[in-house]
């Protein structure tokens, strides 16, 4: 407990089965450093998947746990990372997933977009007030609709998504995305494995639609504080870019939001942009609420709060067996 708490990200990463939730997660350990190469569900050598029955299957059973390390804005973070199934047989393993996170990751098929597996996953996270952003995968694949599965966000799930990236191209022409809180375009050099991108200028045809976009979103935090709302007014330009994020974080902790960002994690494009997101809009331990228990030893209900002073106490969410090591608690 000696890292700052601040700069700690307890994340699930939840998704229906096939959305690329363990191909997006690889992307994340090899981008962080923590793998060298990048390990492929249909290789099965994904790190994530580690039982035998997950490599022959392709799909995540159980719920793995993994912690990466990301710089942003000159700040050294921490990312504790559950990988959780998508396979409607294993919704338990998800249930005691969300127990012990503090935000996540709803992964989406640009193609598929809101699948049942999703929405049972989604009402899950809403019973235990998780708060999470919304990273739309696959743009790469034939049929790829961004706008679509926005939509269907908002009315197969009841939320209130709001891009904070739209997609420049789609299917075999994506090319990359445009951030609309910097107004600025990315993209992914594939000769690097998208370890490398940079910015690009927005294209023409993209332009109409990032102001359109752009507008609405800087329209909507302004709605957030009086303060913005007096200088959206005067010049909506004057809002800078952490006074977005700083709104955008408040609403989406508060579960009245869920950004929205977009990528191809197979293709490597997206993937860092989606780690910032994390940090960006994601609970720090500190932003959740003090948990209530019973003291197995008195009987009586006690509050733990999220502070390195408190006496330890700990919620096991998982039991696995190492052939080397034997019985491993996860908590």
């Amino acid at each position: 407990m000696s890292e700052n708490l601040e700069n700690t990200r307890n994340i699930g990463i939840m998704a229906h089965i096939d959305a690329g939730k363990t191909t997006t997660t690889e992307r994340i350990l090899y981008y962080t450093g923590i793998n060298y190469k990048l390990g492929e569900v249909h290789d099965g050598t994904a790190t994530m998947d580690w039982m035998v029955q997950e490599q022959e299957r392709g799909i995540t059973i159980t719920s793995a746990a993994t912690t990466v390390y990301w710089d942003y804005h000159n700040n050294h973070y921490r990312i504790n990372i559950i990988d959780t199934p998508g396979h409607v047989d294993f919704t338990v393993e998800v249930e005691r997933s969300l127990r012990v996170l503090d935000g996540a990751v709803a992964l989406f098929c640009a193609v598929g977009g809101v699948e049942p597996q999703s929405e049972t996953v989604w009402k899950q996270a809403n019973k235990y007030n998780v708060p999470r952003i919304s990273y739309i995968n696959k743009m790469d694949r034939t049929g790829a609709d961004f706008f679509k599965v926005v939509s269907q966000i908002r009315e197969k799930l009841g939320s209130n998504p709001i891009p904070v990236q739209i997609p420049i191209g789609s299917e075999e022409n994506f090319l990359g995305v445009v951030d609309l809180i910097a107004n600025k375009a990315y993209g992914w050099d594939e000769l690097s494995l998208g370890r490398e991108y940079k910015e690009i200028p927005i294209p023409e045809e993209t332009k109409n639609l990032v102001n359109e976009y752009r507008t609405k979103l800087i329209e909507g935090t302004a709605e957030e504080s009086d303060l913005l709302l007096a200088k959206f007014m005067n010049d909506p330009d004057s809002i800078d870019e952490e006074e977005i994020i700083a709104c955008l974080r408040k609403a989406t902790l508060e579960n009245r939001i869920t950004p929205v960002i977009c990528g191809a994690s197979f293709k490597n494009k997206g993937v860092q942009l989606l780690i910032d997101s994390i940090i960006r809009f994601l609970p720090s331990p500190y932003d959740m609420p003090p948990v209530t228990g019973i003291n197995p030893y008195t009987h009586k209900e006690e509050i733990r709060k999220p502070d390195p002073s408190q006496p330890f106490t700990a919620l096991s969410f998982k039991i696995a067996t190492d052939p080397f090591m034997g019985r491993l608690a996860f908590f």
